[in-house]
């Protein structure tokens, strides 16, 4: 068999949203920062890699590690292939690491409360570990800046507000400050620290300024933003507050403004929206740009670029969420909140082009602009990081972006917090596979479960049921790179109304221009487990047009149901995802319907059984003399084991009636998926979910991103020969 990944194939050339670029970045290497604990120690505990700088050589990657209270340590010689060096112990709660050389400056938290706040700016040799020097700041630290020539260090002290008193509304003293403490040969200066007041200068609440982020330009000159106040400060390497000015609103139209828990509707607007920046960079001695994350009163989706004397030079808008909405990144679950929320933002200059990296922490999303043209940046690329980017560093002698992304999932069984290594390359954009860019009305998708292919080469795929009040057969042109969404279908009842109590997880034509589709049923929440019959217009047909599981299915029944279905003449076949109640260990049944008789049936699969976790079907597509089974189990990443697709002959597919002993068919592997899911350098996904085969043989797999929800919201939508 031959396969052929749609990521070989650039993402922007063919998309007009994007700027043609003659390189591109994308990702070689993922490093999941459990790795970095030592042999013995407790894997289960929480690590989360926040803010990450590198060496000079450009080699090893320092990492803070908030719940470890530890500076992770990765060698990246081999950029491919990152290594893990272990952990440093902290005194305190890390917040922000700057390297200069080879020594790691880090801000530790050391606070007793909130209204007796301390911390210290601690040095450290990251060739050995060893401490080289300590400095107490006077207060609680969070991010931490360096100078350009390394004489010394700015710190936020941002002596953060108590968020359940008086529902976190500031003032709330002790004020923040802006501390600068000089370097030396392999330590520090503790003599020389100079503390700012930065008291007095905001609108809001002036008494309780609380820095958020530092950023110093070749001047030595440090901007600050005060993220809860809505403030930016510049201040002189001296110490002298050279200007200060408010961060402003914007007006946003075309969002979701609605968290209803899912639907996606970009048609309402906030109107002097705070921006409330979080991260800054400069970009010059002149411009810096800001990412606005919010806080309560704010956050404006997007990210802007400053002048130093006040002046907005540039502003995303609702470009930047738009954008990421367009490649299935956005967080429905935040759209009465902040949205994509931009929270990070980073500076490099690749072989003479500036660019800026804006990393949307709920979306997962990195925003590639070139800002050749402060007032005009260009997006050249999204590009897909791990769970909740929080830091990155730029290495552009090495040709390398790196992002430290925090979220670590263990204690619901997801994805293990990862540090991911991008490289401009004289390549094609990998990242998206799948779009909706060019469609006539902005729209949003994600959750992408079963695929059917038609005869024209079209793929229509359903969202599950985290959209469960947005259910959709996405139309999909696996021609097009990235393959794109062409049309939706939204499924909806007789009055008109979005058909609700459905989990949608597989698909199939019905040979007349409509579909069956099947809802994996969930009896707590009144999902029936059922088939439905659909129009091509998405309409469920009023009684007709449902197909609910007979008694002897009901009385066996169990919450992991249909995942998948297919028509092979009359009749439909249902994979069911693990066993039911009167099920043998590791045998699940494929069940049928036919369609004219209205009987149903089912046989037995034999299914894998795990080491760890479970092993269940998620879908079922005919093509030829079989039937092709996706087999998986639940696990992410380097745990990841079984991502398997089997096919089973037809003429074994004989149904026996339910009830009674079922025969067990016989399975033939054809492709282990591990290496297609880790071939974008990314870590493993778990859920393998869609499979659609065109007539001339060549399937295309999806993996469904939970509507990134707990979730990078990474799709990958790939195609590879079968016989």
């Amino acid at each position: 068999m031959s396969m052929r990944l749609v990521c070989l194939t650039s993402a922007l050339a063919l998309t007009t949203g994007f700027a043609q670029a003659d390189q591109s970045f994308n990702r070689i290497a993922s490093f999941p920062v459990v790795k970095n604990m030592a042999e013995g120690e407790d894997t289960t505990r929480e690590s989360s890699p926040e803010i990450i700088d590198v060496t000079a050589d450009g080699m090893t990657l320092v990492y803070t590690d908030s719940p470890l209270g530890a500076l992770g340590l990765i060698d990246i010689s081999d950029a491919a292939n990152p290594a893990p060096k272990g952990n440093i112990a902290l005194p305190g709660e890390p917040t922000s690491v700057a390297v200069i050389g080879s020594i790691a400056y880090v801000g530790v938290n050391t606070s007793e409360s909130y209204t007796q706040p301390s911390g210290r700016l601690m040095a450290f040799d990251a060739a050995t570990g060893a401490e080289v020097g300590a400095c107490d700041i006077g207060g609680q630290p969070d991010s931490l800046a360096k100078s350009k020539d390394g004489a010394f260090v700015s710190v936020a002290i941002e002596n953060e507000r108590d968020e359940d008193l008086n529902d976190g509304v500031i003032p709330q003293l002790p004020a923040g400050n802006l501390v600068m403490v000089n370097t030396t040969d392999g330590g520090l200066d503790c003599a020389s620290m100079k503390m700012v007041d930065l008291t007095g200068l905001a609108e809001i609440a002036g008494s309780d300024p609380e820095p958020e982020y530092v950023s110093i330009n070749g001047l030595g000159e440090t901007v600050i933003t005060l993220q809860e106040n809505n403030h930016m400060v510049v201040v002189s390497k001296e110490g002298d507050v050279l200007n200060h000015f408010s961060a402003g609103a914007v007006d946003l139209d075309g969002i979701d403004a609605t968290d209803e828990r899912g639907a996606m509707t970009f048609t309402e607007s906030q109107k002097g929206r705070l921006r409330e920046p979080d991260a800054v960079t400069w970009i010059d001695d002149t411009h810096f740009a800001t990412a606005n994350e919010g806080d309560y009163n704010g956050g404006s989706r997007g990210w802007t670029i400053f002048n130093k004397d006040g002046t907005v030079v540039y502003d995303s808008g609702v470009d930047f969420e738009h954008a990421i909405i367009q490649i299935g990144h956005y967080p429905d679950k935040r759209s009465d909140a902040k949205g994509v929320e931009p929270e990070s933002v980073t500076f490099g200059e690749f072989d003479g082009t500036p660019y800026v990296f804006v990393g949307a922490e709920r979306a997962s999303v990195v925003g590639v602009y070139d800002v050749t043209d402060p007032a005009n940046p260009v997006l050249t690329q999204l590009l897909p990081s791990g769970t909740g980017p929080e830091g990155y560093v730029t290495i552009p002698e090495r040709g390398l972006l790196v992002s430290a992304n925090e979220k670590d999932l263990i204690e619901d069984g997801g994805a293990r917090a990862h540090v991911m290594l991008f490289e401009q390359q004289d390549a094609p954009a990998v990242y998206p596979h799948l779009t909706s860019e060019g469609m006539d009305e902005l729209t949003g998708w994600g959750a992408i479960s079963g695929m059917v292919a038609d005869a024209d080469g079209m793929i229509y795929a359903v969202n599950d049921s985290f959209y469960g009040f947005q259910p959709s057969i996405f139309k999909i042109d696996p021609s097009q790179t990235p393959a794109r969404i062409i049309d939706v279908i939204r499924i909806h009842r007789a009055n008109g109304d979005a058909a609700q109590k459905l989990d949608l997880e597989g698909i199939t034509l019905d040979g007349n221009g409509g579909f069956y589709v099947a809802s994996e049923g969930r009896t707590e929440r009144a999902i029936p487990h059922a088939i439905y019959h659909v129009t091509k217009d998405g309409l469920i047909k009023t009684n007709k047009g449902e197909i609910t599981i007979p008694p002897a299915l009901m009385n066996v029944e169990k919450r992991f149901g249909f995942e998948g279905i297919t028509k092979v003449g009359d009749t439909l076949w249902m994979a069911v995802q693990r066993e039911w109640k009167d099920d043998p260990k590791n045998l699940v049944k494929l069940v049928s319907y036919n369609i004219e008789t209205k009987e149903w049936g089912a046989v037995h699969y034999p299914k894998a059984e795990p080491d760890t976790g479970w092993v269940g079907l998620s879908e079922i597509t005919a093509h030829g003399d079989y039937v092709y089974i996706i087999e998986r189990d639940n696990q992410n990443d380097h745990r990841a084991v079984s991502k398997k697709i089997y096919r089973v002959a037809l003429s074994e597919m004989v149904p026996a009636p339910l009830g009674g002993e079922l025969p067990v068919v016989t399975k033939e592997e054809v492709r282990d998926l591990l290496p297609d899911l880790k071939s974008t350098g990314g870590y493993v996904l778990d859920k393998v979910e869609g499979l659609a085969i065109l007539e001339d043989g060549t399937a295309w797999v999806s993996t469904d991103n939970d509507g990134v929800d707990d979730s990078s919201g990474e799709t990958m939508f790939w195609s590879f020969k079968v016989e």
